[in-house]
């Protein structure tokens, strides 16, 4: 397979901007249906994107709740029309939870997905995200998302999407306003954590990259691509090749090969969650518990939960007695 893209082709990405198939099905139903998506840019003006099943050598979908888009008939015919489609599914265990308001409840979530592997065609084509990890004060005790890890990972393996992608949240200021009295661990606990998630995942048999973050792969979890033009050749039913060159739309630490994303950071997201870079609809945070709705059965929700990895333990967390520190983002899926 050669490394030059297969003339008049591009990636399409929907979107790391938005929850598309959750927030803006319609819209992306109209769009896949003219053939063209009109796409307000980050910095201004609007560009054209051709979604003409020809044109496009891989059409990848991002979302928190893929629900919507399983039982929509006339969106599956126009998708299955694509030579290809990749999925990025996150799940961090906080769906339904006042962390992630409009997000369907993990257990709720996991079970999309046998249907996305079937529409996918093969499971290397569905990457389950964990992601972002993210820890926070409540009630005078540290909190994380940790504990979710282990059914992520068991989920992952049950259907065969081997593929993992986690990293830790990044503090934006927009994000220590609202509301929620967030915590970064020190650079030494990450990499405690890192290497407990490590030894999770080689127990459930899944491959844990690292999106855009050096701190993880630091720790021994290789910094991966989430769009990768060779994964997307070598997976083409046809074989033909992805463009290979570096997305420069993107972050530094980011790897990924170009694509065109459909998204658009002036389309709010009504899922709410409170970690996320983008535009969330966040709402007044009520008083109690925001985190621990959905914690595993038989977790405290402390970021040490019991796994049986041969440490003895799955993953890790912070010492309580740090001072508390604002700060989480992740992507809108």
């Amino acid at each position: 397979m050669g490394s030059s893209p297969t003339p008049g082709t591009r990636v399409v990405s929907a979107s790391r901007r938005t929850d598309l198939p959750r927030h803006f099905l319609p819209w992306l139903v109209r769009a896949l249906a003219r053939g063209e998506a009109a796409v307000r840019l980050p910095y201004g003006g609007i560009r054209q994107v051709s979604l003409r099943p020809e044109e496009v050598h891989t059409l990848v979908l991002w979302s928190k709740d893929f629900s919507q888009l399983l039982s929509h008939p006339a969106l599956l015919r126009l998708l299955r029309r694509y030579d290809q489609l990749f999925f990025h599914f996150t799940v961090t265990g906080l769906g339904g939870t006042e962390l992630e308001p409009g997000v369907p409840p993990p257990e709720e979530a996991l079970g999309q997905l046998p249907g996305l592997v079937a529409l996918a065609g093969r499971p290397e084509r569905v990457v389950l995200r964990f992601d972002p990890i993210v820890h926070w004060w409540e009630e005078g005790r540290l909190r994380s998302n940790l504990p979710w890890a282990e059914a992520v990972f068991r989920a992952a393996r049950r259907v065969g999407a081997r593929d993992v992608r986690t990293s830790f949240a990044t503090l934006y200021g927009k994000v220590l306003r609202r509301g929620v009295r967030w915590w970064e661990p020190p650079a030494k606990e990450k990499h405690r954590i890192a290497r407990e998630l490590k030894d999770l995942a080689e127990v459930y048999g899944v491959e844990l990259g690292a999106c855009a973050d050096p701190v993880l792969e630091e720790a021994g979890i290789p910094r991966v691509p989430c769009i990768d033009g060779r994964r997307l050749t070598a997976l083409h039913p046809a074989g033909e090749p992805a463009s290979l060159r570096r997305d420069r739309g993107q972050r530094p630490e980011c790897l990924c090969t170009e694509s065109a994303d459909i998204g658009s950071y002036t389309r709010a997201c009504p899922g709410g969650c409170r970690y996320c870079y983008a535009r969330p609809v966040v709402t007044e945070l009520r008083p109690g518990r925001p985190g621990r709705r959905t914690l595993p059965r038989g977790s405290t929700g402390a970021p040490r939960p019991s796994a049986r990895a041969s440490s003895g333990s799955g993953s890790g967390g912070a010492r309580t007695r740090e001072r508390p520190r604002g700060g989480g983002g992740g992507g809108p899926s």
